[in-house]
């Protein structure tokens, strides 16, 4: 067997890594067919290198964001937090390419891969999406197409806000609330998200999630999670959004 194992392959083996796999590596070769160049762009190009994953830059000063996320979260979250996800889905990379290469699968070992790739993985995606459609001067209702799709979707942006806010207030613990596309129906689909695992629709694309992990507020917000999301809120960058959206959305014919 060879041990050279394609992120195609990888996805084969290891299918609770769909979203991610999809929702990054999509969007990526999505905007690279279409010629699309934008910050957002950069930002995915960054998180791989053609060999490993990599951790791609803030696309903004640390402090950009405040008053409603502080600099010493955004350091740590990012530099630390962020990091920590990247080296863990290289290691568990490198170790499948060595159960592979070796013939041997143990069932238990790969179960467990699965679950790393999964989580780590899926924390490489999201964060990197999570640092992409924030920014300062942000904020205030949706704009642009998806503007339209939300209206369509959810009645009105208050009525989208409101679905959304529920979704990340109703993580038990860690996890997220993510609006993404669903490229089959070509729907809108929000939903909450455990931890990291990335368990929906296989090829959804992630268009705007926030982090709810107590690592994303606690310095400033504590166990105040409903302040931290309307806080956030404030912060998201609908050009950015609008740029994944675009990449993402097929015209419906």
């Amino acid at each position: 067997m060879n041990p050279e194992l394609s992120r195609r392959e990888m996805l084969a083996l290891a299918a609770p890594t769909a979203f991610v796999t999809a929702g990054l590596g999509g969007v990526a070769l999505a905007a690279d067919h279409a010629g699309h160049d934008s910050a957002v762009m950069a930002s995915f190009k960054a998180a791989h290198d053609g060999t490993l994953y990599t951790l791609p830059p803030l696309p903004y000063d640390y402090d950009a964001l405040e008053p409603h996320i502080d600099a010493q979260t955004m350091r740590l979250h990012h530099d630390l937090h962020h990091q920590g996800y990247v080296n863990g889905i290289n290691r568990t990379i490198a170790a499948v390419r060595e159960m592979s290469g070796s013939g041997e699968i143990d069932g238990n070992k790969l179960s467990a891969l699965q679950r790393n790739l999964s989580f780590h993985g899926g924390g490489h995606v999201m964060h990197t999406v999570f640092w992409a459609t924030m920014g300062p001067n942000g904020g205030g209702p949706a704009t642009g197409p998806i503007a339209d799709a939300i209206a369509a979707q959810y009645g009105s942006f208050d009525g989208f806000k409101a679905y959304f806010k529920a979704a990340a207030m109703g993580v038990k613990g860690s996890g997220w609330a993510v609006l993404a596309y669903e490229p089959l129906g070509g729907n809108l689909i929000t939903f909450s998200m455990n931890d990291q695992d990335t368990k929906t629709m296989a090829g959804s694309i992630p268009l705007l999630p926030v982090d709810v992990w107590e690592h994303a507020y606690y310095l400033k917000y504590q166990n105040r999670r409903s302040e931290y999301v309307d806080a956030w809120f404030n912060t998201i960058n609908w050009d950015a959004v609008n740029a994944i959206y675009s990449m993402s959305a097929k015209p419906r014919g």
